[in-house]
């Protein structure tokens, strides 16, 4: 349905009981193209997500590894509050942080718009790095220890490169999570910062909602997604993308 929007000619139109449109046009792709902030708001939206995957990896991997190895008592107290960004709805985060990030100065900055990213990739990250490294054998770990390793040197060498299939995965969704988050970069980036998600969304704004324009704005958004699990199918083993997304 989202194909047929997209590409049937409005001038003709489609209405019952055809079941597929008279006429094909890409007057939809006209109008949305040609706006010329779009390039530069994808080429943003593909910056700030590849810093705010990596940054996630970094910041969640510490987090991660106390969860999986440390117990103490309020253990799953600290995992609900973990997950406490991803509970209360988008919006009310949002608007909460928008504020704190304008007092800070990182109002409609980029650095503002990656930092909030942050807050809703990093739960899941840490929840998916948390049970894979929880899965990784603790004789490993004393094994390197007792033969010298430093728990520096044994984290990173043996825990480290064992926690692939999280850092696979969590890699994946936080990308995802990141090129498609409107709320939170809407509060504290715009006017001055649009990433793709928020220009796009000034398409579908307005009492009536334009269906071609509304499914053009689909195609852009899928596809970048598309193409990212096309290429984590191929770089890596389907056993090794499913353990990492089973642990969450």
């Amino acid at each position: 349905m989202v194909a047929l929007w997209a590409f049937y000619d409005p001038a003709v139109g489609w209405f019952p009981p055809d079941i597929f449109p008279r006429s094909f046009s890409l007057s939809a792709w006209a109008e949305v193209l040609a706006d010329r902030h779009v390039l530069p708001a994808a080429l943003l939206s593909l910056f700030v997500s590849a810093v705010v995957t990596v940054l996630t990896g970094a910041l969640a991997f510490p987090t991660a590894w106390a969860l999986a190895q440390f117990p103490f008592r309020l253990k799953r107290f600290v995992e609900i509050f973990i997950l406490a960004p991803v509970i209360v709805p988008g919006i009310v985060v949002a608007v909460s942080l928008g504020e704190i990030f304008f007092r800070f100065g990182l109002a409609g900055t980029v650095a503002g718009v990656i930092l909030v990213q942050l807050v809703g990739t990093l739960p899941f990250m840490i929840r998916i790095l948390t049970a894979t490294l929880e899965g990784i054998p603790n004789e490993l770990i004393f094994a390197a220890r007792t033969l010298g390793a430093s728990p520096f040197v044994a984290v990173t060498r043996i825990a480290l490169p064992l926690a692939w299939p999280g850092f696979a995965a969590g890699g994946l969704l936080t990308f995802i999570a990141s090129f498609e988050e409107f709320e939170k970069s809407f509060m504290v980036g715009a006017p001055k910062v649009r990433t793709l998600a928020v220009q796009l969304w000034s398409y579908l704004g307005g009492e009536v909602l334009v269906l071609p324009t509304a499914a053009v704005v689909t195609f852009i958004l899928l596809t970048p997604m598309l193409v990212i699990f096309v290429i984590a199918e191929r770089l890596g083993k389907d056993d090794v993308m499913a353990a990492g997304l089973g642990k969450l």
